[in-house]
């Protein structure tokens, strides 16, 4: 089976969607990247992480990845695919969804960047 075949994808607006109908929003970025802003609804798990923390996951809602640009993300969508979740990644990345005019935020709430 390719990895593309395994590859869900959903855009700003569907990934928004999605979440507010009770998906996860799984950011798989690194500590510098989740400071400097993120998506208020995101829970965050580092991709080297996350072996180590799957157990964290929902099993009985879907998921949203997002990393930056959604290159990391799309390796964990299907990893995450196989293992039986129903997750998806997000097109474009934080990025995308920043430049959709979605929120992006630090820990304190204030407007935050994608770094």
């Amino acid at each position: 089976m390719s990895g593309a075949a395994d590859l869900a994808m959903v855009d700003p607006a569907e990934a928004s969607q999605r979440v507010e109908s009770g998906a996860l929003l799984l950011d798989v970025r690194e500590p510098d990247e989740w400071s400097a802003g993120h998506a208020p609804e995101a829970t965050w798990i580092p991709m080297r992480e996350l072996g180590g923390r799957q157990a964290e996951l929902p099993a009985d809602r879907p998921i949203v990845v997002v990393c930056r640009s959604g290159e990391r993300s799309g390796r964990v969508t299907v990893a995450l695919r196989r293992a039986g979740y129903d997750a998806a990644n997000l097109s474009g990345g934080l990025l995308a969804w920043a430049s959709a005019g979605l929120p992006v935020v630090t820990d304190c709430g204030d407007a935050g960047t994608v770094a």
